[in-house]
């Protein structure tokens, strides 16, 4: 306020000046307040990292914490091979490629000759070696002959695939998508890969074809896998953020323990849910983190237990609420006594999961004290009362208690979502060495082989023979289990 308007006030007496000094109060309160509420909110902000919120740890920067406070109970165990623990080691072989016959010349003590001296016996060590590799060139012939009695000529059939007067053949190009989709190698140096073991000036554009082939061979898989997941009991899903073209999209994964999907669309929630086609059908429980979109669909729904404890050790570290830990303790003891009745393929008992599950509530209580929710007033603007991160948390927990639980009710029910973070950390290493996919049909196109790839390191299959049988047009994921 200007002087002037001050001095008027108090020529307007006590009562005016009260009011006035009252009305500084309120107004600067208010501010106070408001101010207050946004440097909490940008300390939290700051002080979330990846062990306690959902951030990446590629996030941390140079702040990285010294040391990792693990949730893990120690086992007592000492590092390293435990008793009885049967190790691997490198084993002679009864049938070697080559045997290297080492003759004795002279006696090494008296220096007389020995030959043809009969020996009594002889000692083996074998070296375990990878031949240079070298490019066998393969010439088909195909004959071509007159007919003698009508004069027509006849041309011999090439073999299926053989279309052109030099080219590559199924295997060397299996190698090519082995390097450029599962162990992400760019593709300049996947070219000098080829070019320095085989000797083979390979381009990157025959790379690029090679992996155009093998994405149009897996047609059949990319329908299968959607059938097999949208059936299947149980499934994990979640997404990421991903640069086509210089703009954000999306890489969505669908996965089992066996089976994995990807799928990569410009949006994040139903419509690329939609588009995948996997959720609108499916019937089973769907592991996930809460992102609204998922309710959206009838199937049954499980929360990521890993996601809570990261935001519950934010409470209970950066906001110095006991609950927090307190709950923390909960889940993992819950998670423990399951792990058990697992062990014996049977579910804790019903006595158990009462316990449990009023602990579970009563601590819930206790953080709702703690975080009171705050009422709408009548004569407040239109809206809803504004939320904490911690009051979130905690509607949460108390709303979704038996999708935070499931894991306690089912035995095919998981912890965490930690399955489908897995699946989808490749897409992020892809991400780092590439920094981004040119065009869609590039993304697309490498989701589609490395769904292949997954599901086959999962069923145990070899990578490369697995390739090289769809680059053939062998159908071998119609073998695999699920």
């Amino acid at each position: 306020m200007k002087r002037e308007e001050i001095e008027k006030v108090y020529d307007q007496g006590k009562e005016a000046v009260v009011n006035l000094v009252e009305g500084l109060i309120k107004e600067f309160s208010e501010q106070i307040k408001v101010l207050t509420d946004r440097i909490e909110k940008l300390e939290g902000q700051l002080n979330k990292n990846s062990h306690n919120s959902s951030k990446p740890p590629s996030s941390d920067g140079l702040s990285k914490r010294k040391r990792t406070r693990s949730q893990r109970k120690r086992s007592g165990k000492k590092t390293g091979g435990q008793e009885g623990h049967l190790g691997k080691t490198l084993e002679m072989t009864t049938n070697p490629d080559r045997v290297v016959r080492l003759r004795n010349k002279k006696c090494t003590c008296c220096g007389k000759s020995l030959k043809g001296v009969q020996k009594k016996g002889h000692d083996a060590r074998q070296v375990f070696e990878i031949p240079a590799p070298a490019l066998e060139v393969t010439e088909y012939q195909a004959d071509i002959t007159d007919c003698p009695h009508c004069g027509v000529e006849n041309r011999a059939l090439f073999p299926q695939g053989v279309t052109q007067k030099a080219q590559y053949g199924d295997y060397l190009r299996s190698i090519a998508v082995y390097f450029r989709n599962y162990q992400l190698i760019p593709l300049e140096r996947n070219a000098e890969i080829f070019s320095d073991l085989f000797n083979v000036p390979l381009s990157e554009g025959t790379i690029v074809a090679a992996s155009s082939r093998c994405a149009d061979a897996l047609n059949g898989f990319s329908e299968w896998i959607v059938g097999k997941i949208t059936e299947s009991e149980v499934a994990n899903f979640d997404e990421t953020g991903i640069n086509i073209s210089g703009s954000l999209h999306w890489v969505h994964t669908a996965g089992t323990p066996f089976l994995t999907a990807y799928f990569a669309h410009k949006r994040r929630g139903s419509e690329a849910f939609d588009a995948f086609s996997i959720l609108p059908g499916f019937h089973g429980k769907a592991v996930h983190d809460h992102w609204s979109a998922y309710f959206k669909y009838s199937c049954a729904h499980v929360l990521c237990n890993a996601h809570h404890i990261r935001e519950l050790t934010f409470v209970f570290e950066h906001e110095a609420q006991k609950w927090g830990q307190e709950m923390i303790d909960c889940l993992l003891k819950i998670k423990e006594s399951v792990d058990k009745a697992k062990e014996k393929k049977k579910l804790i008992s019903s006595r158990l999961m009462r316990l449990y599950e009023k602990r579970y509530m009563d601590i819930v209580q206790q953080g709702l004290k703690k975080n009171p929710l705050q009422k709408k007033e009548t004569d407040k603007k239109r809206g809803r009362p504004g939320k904490t991160k911690v009051q979130n948390l905690l509607i949460r927990l108390r709303d979704y208690r038996h999708e935070v639980l499931a894991f306690m009710y089912d035995v095919n029910v998981p912890f965490d979502n930690n399955l489908a973070e897995r699946d989808l950390r490749m897409i992020k290493v892809q991400q780092k060495v590439s920094g981004l996919f040119r065009t869609m049909a590039g993304a697309e196109q490498f989701c589609k082989i490395r769904s292949f790839i997954s599901t086959v390191k999962k069923q145990g299959f070899n990578v490369i023979e697995s390739i090289y049988q769809i680059m053939t047009g062998n159908q071998i994921y119609l073998k695999f289990s699920y």
